[in-house]
């Protein structure tokens, strides 16, 4: 790797690598030296700019947890916009899409990487709750435009469609579900709630 890259793009290229290996080859496949390969680089590049293999994981579950901050702004935006279904469906199939089911795998069986985000002040499953806190956001935002019922109890429905979103999206051997599978989850889960046509 030249010697003027930046630091930051060092990280984001590794990074980005593990994403591919988890999506692709999912998490039992995910080690340094995958990583490295992936990337195009030595492996001692992955060693130079984080303490250990765990360092590096527990750094890019913070970077996707950051990256799905992004993603709620963007869904609380849509509040009021098109149909509460439809956003949501979006935004789970965006979420599931990327290396999210692939952290959870991960984080559910690294006892060190669990140690370390345990450390960044990040305990159970990070971007599970990250998630669930997105969800939770943009229904108090439709609720608060009578788009939701005032008496929907938001604190379980968000966990709920994450839940319910990440088995859907988990077999990794019949491919991703499709559309049509996503949104009558999502239809099914918040039926009650829903204040406007489902269609």
């Amino acid at each position: 790797m030249p010697t003027g890259v930046h630091i930051r793009e060092v990280r984001e290229q590794l990074f980005d690598a593990a994403e591919r290996v988890l999506l692709r080859d999912g998490p039992n496949a995910l080690t340094s030296r995958a990583v490295t390969t992936e990337a195009g680089c030595a492996k001692g590049v992955l060693h130079r700019h984080f303490a250990d293999f765990d360092a590096f994981l527990a750094e890019l579950v913070q970077d996707r947890i950051g990256r799905i901050e992004i993603q709620a702004a963007a869904l609380r935006e849509s509040a009021g916009t098109g149909t509460v279904v439809d956003n949501l469906t979006g935004a789970l199939t965006a979420l599931f899409s990327s290396v999210a089911v692939g952290i959870v795998a991960l984080v559910t069986f690294r006892d060190e990487l669990r140690a370390r985000l345990r450390q960044a002040g990040l305990a159970g499953l990070p971007i599970a709750a990250e998630a669930a806190s997105m969800i939770a956001s943009y229904l108090t935002a439709e609720r608060d435009l009578g788009r939701i019922a005032a008496d929907a109890d938001i604190d379980t429905l968000a966990p709920t469609l994450i839940g319910a979103g990440h088995l859907l999206f988990a077999d990794r051997e019949g491919g991703p579900p499709n559309a049509d599978a996503v949104r009558k989850m999502v239809a099914t889960v918040i039926a009650s709630v829903v204040r406007k046509p489902l269609l």
